[in-house]
């Protein structure tokens, strides 16, 4: 699949989108420590459900804990970038997530909203269509 990158030239824009794309990578590969450190000491994940605001959960440790569950949980989840659009610190990853579910192809898509902050995820916030 061919992913559109749209990113303003500039340095920062380039270290954001890095930062994202290594996150990015360490969840498709279940990697809870990968994750845990490209995490800020003070970062924030709002979750997309459940509805209709999801769950914000605050700070390295409550994150990085919320992942490795549901690595457990999902064992053959996957997100595919379909699109992702970088301009200085903030980056905007649009996706599809997909998984099996009652033991058929699933999918969901959606967008991440990321902030960076001195080469770590300071926030991301996830939405999906639905």
């Amino acid at each position: 699949m061919m992913i559109a990158l749209i990113a303003l030239a500039s340095t920062l824009s380039d270290a954001t989108l890095d930062v994202v794309t290594r996150f990015n990578d360490a969840i498709n590969r279940h990697d809870a420590a990968a994750v845990a450190a490209l995490l800020a000491d003070d970062t924030v994940f709002e979750n997309t459900g459940p509805v209709p605001d999801g769950t914000r959960i605050e700070g390295k440790a409550a994150v990085a804990a919320f992942w490795e569950k549901w690595f457990v949980s999902n064992p053959d989840a996957r997100f595919e970038a379909e699109e992702v659009i970088v301009s200085g610190d903030r980056c905007t990853v649009r996706w599809i997530y997909r998984k099996m579910r009652d033991g058929k192809p699933w999918h969901l898509r959606g967008i991440d909203v990321f902030t960076i902050r001195d080469g770590k995820v300071a926030a991301k916030f996830a939405y999906v269509k639905g």
